[in-house]
């Protein structure tokens, strides 16, 4: 099974959906089961430096007690998932497209296994560490923390490979219908859209594979 995973680096419900699927995963063991990443920007028009965390909360919120009762909440599903959300941390608001265009790096050098490990990385340094994952060399930095070559990571973000196919992916996603992230697709027949429950994880997985799988 390839399992789509259309999501954005700056997003912290698809941290908690991704490791809500892979707990899914575990409880289908027998399931080969492959995860491709497809990105997503949620705002892809930041400035490539990205910009102030707390500017632009407010304003897509308006007001910051929402957005602590938000934070407050998103901790709360993070401490039962073993993830940790610091989001006192986080200065900036980061354009995540050189973020995606490293996870597509790693995907196509080494499998999606190193894709998944780096997209891992990069949610753990921003939302655990509250680094800058906008700047090239935080972006290398955790290239090489996966065990990938850090000095090709770098060339790699001082070029321009991978640029179109963040952009093909996010067209690909509006055809779909998908308006945001995380979204799932099975087997591009069956979608789950947000961070859902383990269980309904475990639906969508038995609804795609045959019943001699999910044991």
């Amino acid at each position: 099974m390839t399992i789509d995973v259309y999501a954005d680096i700056a997003c912290p419900w698809c941290y908690v959906g991704r490791a809500r699927l892979k707990q899914a995963l575990r409880q289908r063991p027998a399931l080969d089961a492959t995860l491709r990443w497809r990105p997503f920007q949620l705002q892809p028009d930041l400035s490539p430096e990205g910009r102030d965390f707390r500017d632009v909360l407010e304003q897509k919120f308006g007001d910051w007690s929402r957005v602590e009762r938000m934070f407050d909440r998103i901790r709360t599903l993070g401490d039962e998932m073993g993830l940790t959300f610091d989001f006192d941390a986080i200065e900036v608001a980061p354009n995540t497209a050189d973020a995606h265009r490293l996870v597509l790096w790693a995907q196509d050098r080494d499998g999606t296994a190193a894709a998944d490990a780096m997209a891992t990385a990069l949610f753990r340094a921003y939302f655990s560490e509250g680094r800058n994952v906008s700047a090239p060399d935080v972006l290398a930095d955790c290239a090489g923390e996966t065990g990938l070559d850090r000095d090709a990571a770098r060339t790699l973000l001082d070029g321009d490979d991978h640029a179109d196919d963040v952009r093909e992916s996010q067209q690909q996603a509006q055809r779909r219908g998908i308006t945001g992230v995380p979204c799932y697709v099975f087997d591009d027949a069956h979608a789950v859209t947000g961070a859902q429950p383990t269980e309904t994880f475990v639906e969508a997985l038995d609804a795609a594979t045959p019943t001699s799988s999910q044991q």
